[in-house]
C-alpha cells in the first residue's frame, strides 16, 4: 500500500530536517506541488514566524560545511544561491576575510605541498585556489612562484618595485613607467 502523499507542510517538515534550507529555496522546490494561491506563503510563513527557517542559520550552516575549503567568492556565490538577502551575504562574506589567506594556505597545503616545478604547475596550483573561490591577491600570495626567475611572468622578488604581496608599488621609481604608461 503507498504511502499517502505528504501535505505542504509535511514536506517543508521532511526537507527542514535533512538541512537548513532558506525559504527562498523551500518555495523554489515546492512550487510546482502548491494547489492553491498563496499557500506556500502561508506556510512558509508560519514556520519562519516559529523559528525554523532562518536565513542566519542557514548562512551559519553554509560557512560551518564549506568555509574550511572555499573562498570567499565561492561562499557568497552559494549563499546568494539560496536566495539570501544581500546585507545577510555581505555581512557573512565579511566575517570569513580575516581567515581567507590562513584557508587559502590550508587548502593548498593539503593539495598540493610544494612549489611548483615550472609555470605550467604554477598555473595549475593558482586555478585550483581561484575556483574554489579565493580572491586573485591571496592565490598569488599562497602559491610559491617559480625559481627560475626569469620569463616565468612574476616580477623579481629582490626588486625594491614590489609590495609584500608581489604586486609592482605604484610609488616606486622603478615601476612608473608602468602605470603612467609611459616609456621612461
Amino acid at each position: 500500500m503507498p504511502a499517502p502523499a505528504l501535505s505542504l507542510k509535511g514536506r517543508v517538515l521532511r526537507l527542514l530536517t535533512q538541512r537548513e534550507h532558506s525559504k527562498a529555496e523551500l518555495a523554489r522546490k515546492l512550487r510546482a506541488l502548491e494547489t492553491d494561491d498563496g499557500a506556500l506563503a502561508r506556510v512558509l510563513d508560519d514556520f519562519e514566524a516559529k523559528g525554523l527557517i532562518s536565513e542566519q542559520r542557514v548562512a551559519n550552516s553554509v560557512v560551518n560545511t564549506k568555509g574550511k575549503k572555499l573562498g570567499g567568492l565561492r561562499i557568497k556565490f552559494e549563499l546568494q544561491a539560496k536566495g539570501l538577502s544581500d546585507d545577510l551575504v555581505r555581512e557573512t562574506v565579511s566575517h570569513l576575510k580575516d581567515t581567507e589567506m590562513a584557508r587559502a594556505q590550508s587548502v593548498w597545503a593539503k593539495k598540493f605541498g610544494e612549489a611548483p616545478a615550472d609555470t605550467k604547475g604554477q598555473a595549475k596550483q593558482m586555478r585550483f585556489l581561484a575556483a574554489r573561490g579565493f580572491d586573485g591577491g591571496v592565490v598569488r600570495a599562497v602559491v610559491p612562484r617559480v625559481a627560475s626567475g626569469a620569463g616565468d611572468g612574476w616580477p623579481s622578488s629582490h626588486g625594491n618595485d614590489q609590495d609584500q604581496h608581489g604586486y609592482l608599488d605604484a610609488d616606486n621609481e622603478h615601476s612608473q613607467g608602468f602605470f603612467d604608461g609611459s616609456d621612461d
